[in-house]
């Protein structure tokens, strides 16, 4: 890892253990195999536990700013779920390698997965939006040179991608609070 790179990921990883204070915060190194290795050679994945800010696991990349930032800045995301389980860990590392492997994500892209979120549910897509569940103190990180912005890939279904298509993220957004859903519900009803 080039100390440019070292120093980024490690200003992420002090970013979100500062936020998450009085969590477990695990680090992952995650190796993306050897045809993806190179879009983010430096891959972790910050696995912060229930605590004082929520009782949901959150999942945090870091790496995705060094492998792609621009003029100083560049992202990261963050997942939140019910559980740890290393299925969001390789999620997590499914959207560094697609985020730094040509398709570049920023606020209100959306990608699709391929297959459910977890066995049983109806969200096959990420949608790329604001940290909502965690706010900007977490969104805004400095970094050496620059700043990442650390962005929430909420799962979501197709018909909720298709409404996004029709009526615009933030119409799709609107439904969410309306509905009052529950992100971190792998089985939660679609609101389109």
């Amino acid at each position: 890892m080039s100390d440019a790179r070292l120093l980024a990921a490690e200003a992420v990883e002090s970013h979100v253990r500062m936020f998450f204070e009085g969590h477990s915060v695990e680090v992952v190194d995650c190796d993306l195999g050897p045809e993806r290795r190179e879009v983010a050679s430096d891959l972790r994945v910050l696995v912060v536990g229930p605590g004082p800010r929520g009782d949901s696991w959150a999942y945090v990349t870091a790496g995705c700013w060094a492998a792609m930032e621009k003029d100083g800045h560049g992202l990261e995301f963050v997942m939140t779920a019910h559980v740890r389980d290393q299925r969001f860990i390789e999620l997590m590392a499914m959207i560094a390698s697609y985020h730094c492997g040509g398709h570049r994500l920023d606020l209100e892209h959306s990608m699709p997965i391929g297959e459910p979120w977890v066995p049983g549910s109806t969200c096959d897509h990420l949608l790329i939006s604001l940290p909502y569940l965690h706010g900007p103190d977490l969104e805004h990180c400095p970094v050496p040179g620059g700043h990442a912005r650390i962005l929430w890939a909420l799962p979501v279904t197709t018909a909720e991608i298709e409404f996004r298509g029709r009526h615009g993220h933030e119409a799709l957004e609107q439904l969410f609070d309306e509905a009052e859903i529950i992100p971190t519900d792998p089985f939660r009803a679609s609101v389109a």
